[in-house]
Order: structure tokens, then sequence, then C-alpha cells
């Protein structure tokens, strides 16, 4: 357990210390959510840190992420001009504002410094971070799959007798990681003294099943209070000191000094053991359903599926597109690309579309996944395409395209977004419609690409953009919600606002669907509930609001009706069945910890497959 000693407590530490010898130590300053942006007061304050930090006896440099504001690649350039100024060795992780808006997908933070995790020794200390996302969407802190994997041979290879580890990464261990029991299940095999994290922007000391954690401070605290963290380990002595630094302060590591927030926290010399982390799975599917895992992948799956009557197409975080056999669940073929991938593989009678991270458009032989065109276009590419009568409907950076299936050729090209596009866009008999990250929502002539219509929330903010939002389109009207929790509809042939609607006690935020007959929209919550709204009124009307007791929520996952019965899938991997008529829970079931990416319908079978960040893909049949 972590203890705050108290001032004369610690003056009885240190006149130990003195008397005992101090031993060899290891110092360390850590930046955390540092969020500059060229031409901020963070920036100049970083400057200044910068020549601290080099004139100092720290022996290395953590960045523990939020380095940006937007993750933009201006901004990751900017930054990483100014630490390349450290002369000390520098270890950088990303944050969620690195991964969760990056105009490059997460490709340049891994360009830029080689990758997103590291590990290095000192002494007899090993230390080892990892990228914790959110990855380019909302959604809690996740440990990719293949991280957990390297971080234990890692560490089994590294960890000698009488070694010890320090882990870092963005978020907390104790409430903000999806799978945080798999990590810890993975610490909890090796000598971990302690676990490092910003993100919270405060101190804060924290356990986590045996893991000890500390939040540390942000650069700017407010309140003119600019500064970072230092960290002394002294494993001789068995003992971890902490002091904050203020930036134009001289360093003083007497107790109680007062420019110093000082803990002092004993490291546990016990031998270490392995802690069984067991998770329950909801058992009550009623008589009729049947819910199944039909595939675990060895990475994070970011994207929804492609499903056709033979096969499910998926992109993984390694950056393979893998396709597997619906029958037996074997993998058939996989294409390796050079980025994680986040949009879904579009799925034509011959050809397999693959909208990739590193900005391509790759066209692959369903048979064998043999690449039969290959095109460089405005990517990175993080939206769902569709494809409809040979043409896919495809959003990227700055950009919405329509590519000719058959002849692999651009068919029109519009120009005027300001951000990218995410989300799977409506493609109508003459219109299509689509959110982008610029704040707007457009209308498209089908046939040319001009501009119908756009629509924007009034708001200069982009992260209240319906961005990530699939429209509920019918035949007059298109309804929308969005980060700004407004649900909005529109005329469909005009764009005019009919209604928006804003209410504290239904929260709406990214997640939408649409009846099969069009006369409802059904909207998740950020309260964990699904509302249902009436398309065809003309001021907003609830139809019914049902709890499907999420908790907290704010997964970007579609909600789906299929033959009667509604699909829901919740940010920590629950999936809830409504009827459809009434709006009553049928059921619930965890199908992991993980967040639901989406449903799709099988063209052949009529059953539902879904898709979980943590790698595994499900199966909801009605029987």
């Amino acid at each position: 357990m972590i203890k705050h000693i108290s001032f004369f407590r610690a003056l009885l530490l240190v006149t130990f210390l003195l008397v005992s010898g101090t031993g060899m130590a290891q110092k360390f300053a850590i930046l955390s959510d540092i969020h500059v942006t060229p031409g901020n007061a963070n920036e100049g304050k970083l400057k200044e840190a910068v020549v601290e930090i080099n004139a100092s006896d720290v022996d290395a440099v953590i960045v523990s992420g939020d380095l940006t504001n937007e993750g933009s690649d201006e901004q990751l350039l900017n930054v990483k001009s100014i630490l390349d100024g450290i002369t000390k060795p520098l270890y950088v992780i990303p944050g969620n504002h690195e991964n969760n808006w990056s105009q490059s997908a997460c490709k340049t933070f891994n360009d830029l410094w080689g990758d997103d995790r590291f590990v290095f020794t000192i002494g007899k200390l090993v230390v080892i971070g990892m990228n914790c996302g959110p990855f380019m969407k909302m959604g809690d802190g996740h440990i990719k799959q293949e991280d957990l994997i390297w971080l234990d041979k890692t560490l089994s290879e590294m960890v000698k007798p009488g070694m010890k580890v320090l882990s870092i990464n963005h978020y907390p261990i104790l409430s903000d990681l999806d799978n945080y029991r798999d990590y810890v299940w993975v610490l909890h095999k090796y000598p971990v003294i302690t676990h490092i994290n910003g993100h919270w922007h405060r101190w804060r000391q924290y356990e986590t099943e045996g893991i000890n954690g500390l939040m540390v401070r942000c650069l700017d605290m407010g309140n003119g209070d600019y500064g970072y963290t230092i960290m002394d380990i002294d494993l001789d002595h068995s003992w971890i000191h902490v002091y904050n630094k203020t930036i134009g302060q001289p360093f003083d590591n007497t107790i109680g000094h007062p420019n110093n927030i000082f803990y002092a926290y004993r490291i546990n010399t016990d031998d270490y053991y392995t802690l069984a982390c067991s998770r329950t799975f909801d058992p009550g599917v009623p008589k009729g359903f049947k819910v199944e895992k039909v595939y675990a992948d060895n990475a994070s799956i970011f994207t929804r599926l492609g499903i056709d009557k033979d096969n499910i197409y998926f992109g993984n975080s390694l950056g393979y597109l893998r396709v597997i056999d619906k029958k037996n669940a074997k993998l058939k073929w996989e294409y390796k690309t050079e980025s994680m991938l986040f949009a879904r593989p579009a799925v034509s009678d011959k050809v397999v579309i693959l909208p990739t991270g590193d900005k391509r458009l790759i066209w692959l032989d369903k048979k064998n996944g043999k690449v039969l065109n290959e095109v460089h276009a405005n990517g990175p590419y993080v939206a769902d395409g569709v494809i409809a009568d040979d043409v896919l409907y495809q959003g990227g950076f700055k950009t919405f395209q329509a590519w000719d299936v058959k002849g692999k050729k651009l068919l029109w090209e519009y120009n005027d977004i300001n951000n990218y596009c995410q989300a799977e866009p409506f493609v109508g008999k003459n219109d299509i419609i689509f959110g982008a990250w610029d704040t707007n929502l457009r209308s498209l002539n089908r046939k040319t690409g001009t501009l119908n219509w756009s629509w924007d929330n009034g708001k200069s903010n982009n992260l209240f953009s319906p961005g990530n939002v699939v429209p509920a389109v019918t035949e007059s009207r298109v309804v929308i919600v969005a980060p700004d929790r407004y649900a909005t509809a529109l005329e469909r042939t005009t764009g005019k606002q009919l209604w928006r609607h804003h209410d504290n006690a239904v929260k709406v935020r990214e997640s939408l669907g649409l009846s099969e007959d069009g006369k409802r929209a059904y909207a998740k919550t950020m309260d964990g509930t699904v509302v249902a709204m009436d398309t065809q009124s003309d001021d907003y009307h609830q139809l019914w609001n049902t709890d499907c007791g999420f908790g907290y929520e704010h997964a970007p996952c579609i909600v789906l009706e299929h033959d009667g019965y509604i699909y829901a899938g919740s940010r920590r991997g629950m999936l809830a069945v409504l009827d459809a008529a009434t709006g009553k829970l049928v059921f619930r079931y965890e199908m992991g910890s993980s967040e639901v990416n989406g449903f799709e319908v099988d063209p052949a079978t009529g059953d539902i497959y879904c898709s979980l960040i943590e790698g595994t893909i499900w199966r909801i049949r009605k029987n």
C-alpha cells in the first residue's frame, strides 16, 4: 500500500538513509500531458523545461502521453522538434490526444519516434512503457493484444533475479483501461514496484489489485504552475521518492520544501506472485438465441466486419487484413499493410477493397488475396466505405470519393472538407449523406459528387462534430446525434433543420440506428439507455427509453434493428438485445471487456456478427 508520509516521518527517513548510505539510485524526469501546440504558452514552458532537464542530473527523461491537443502532423512535428533538444536518453509514448483524433491514423507518431512502446534497463531496474489508446474513436483506454503479448515476453526475457520493474502508460489502471485485468495479470507475474501515468492532470496515489500506481502532474496545472515530475528510485534501500519540479524554481529535495509535492513509499521486497484474474460471463441467454465467440485474433480489432456468404473480413492493429472462413473459423488468407487498420474492408462479388491507414486503396482478389490494383490517394482512410452498384463511396482525409470497383478508377471526388471522414456514409438512390470532423454534415449528388447541402451545428469546436455517426435516413428525414449531446432532424432534400433536441436526462452522443420500417431512430445514451425517437414527427418525440444496464457509456457502436430485435453494444463488451416493438429488454450478455465495434447482418443466414476491440468476433444467432 502506498502512503503519503508526514514531514516529521520523512525527516527521520532521510536521517536513516544518510546514516546507512544512499547507494546507487536512478533519477527520472517525467513529462506528462504537455499539450503543446505551435505558439501556445505550453510550447514556451516546454522549451524552458528542456533547458532545465539538460542541466540536471537525471538519468533519463520519460514523456507519458498527450504531447499535443489534436495529434495533427503539424503539432507532432512541432513538439518533436522541441523534445529533440533533450540531451538525456528520451523515451516517449502517445496519449489519447495523439490516438483519438489523429489525422494520420496514429501512423505519424510511430514514424517520428519509431514505436509507440519502449523498454530499457538502468541498473537493476527494467522500465517499460506502452500505448493504451483509445484508438481513433471515443472509448476507454485499451492495451492492444499484441502489446500484452510483447509485455509478457519482454519482461520474461529481461527480468533477472534481483531486478525490479517500473511500468508506464498514459492512463491509470484503476478505472480507465477496459482490459486492465489482462494488463494486471501480466504485471503480477513480475516484480513491478509501481505504475506511472498521467491523463488526469493531477497528483494521486492509488492501487489496483495489488499494483501500486501514481498519477503525475501535467505541464500546466493552472494558476501559473508549470512543471514536471522528478522520481528517485533507490533499489538498495527499497524506496521511491517523487518530487514536484516547478519550472524556473531551484530544485531542492529537502523534505517539506515549499516548492515540492513529496511522496515517498516503500518498494515491496516480498516475492511477486501471479494473480488469477477471471472474467465472469452472463449465461442468461433466453431460449431461441445463441451467442458464441467464433474467432480470437492475436491482435486488437478496431474495424467493423465485412460479411459475405462464405467469409468474414476484418483489419487488425498489426495492419493485417484477415479473411476467416465462416464454417470453421480458419484463416483463408491475409494481407499486410504498414499501419493499423481502422476502416472496414469493402466487399463486392469478386474483390475486397481495403482502405488503409497508410494512405492506400487496395483491390484484392477475394479468393486468394492477390493484389489487383493499388491507389495512393487522400488517406489515411479510417472511414467505412459502402459499395453500391459496383461503385465504392469512400470518405478520406479532407475528401470524399466515388470509385469504379470494376474499372478501378476514380469517378468523382469532393474535396471541400476541412478534416477527416470516419463513419459509414448513407448511400441513397440519388444522394450520399455523411459527416466529417469539421462540424459539418453534407449531402452530395450520388452521380456527380456535387454538393446538395451542408449543415453545421453552429459550434466552432471540431470535437462536437457529427464525425463518427452513421446518419439515420428515411424517405424525407435525416436524423443524427453527436458529441455535443444534441439529436437533430433535417429535411433530406434541403438540409433544413426541423428540430434539434438537447436533454440532460437523455444524453445522446454518437451511437445511432434506424428501424427497418424507417419510423424510429434509436440512439444509445451516455447513461447506457436506448431511446427511440419518432422520425416522422415535426418535433422531437420520444417513444420509449430502455435502460440496457451499461452504466456510463460513450462507445460509438451503431444500434441495429433486424428481424424484430434491436442490438446495442457497450464500451465494456456488453451486448443488449431489445424487442423492437416495445423497447423491452430481452437479455444482456457479457461478451468481453472492450468496446463493441459494430453489428453486421450475415446476408446468407440473417445471423448478427460483431467484433470487439480485444480481438474477438462473435455471432448472435436467433434459432
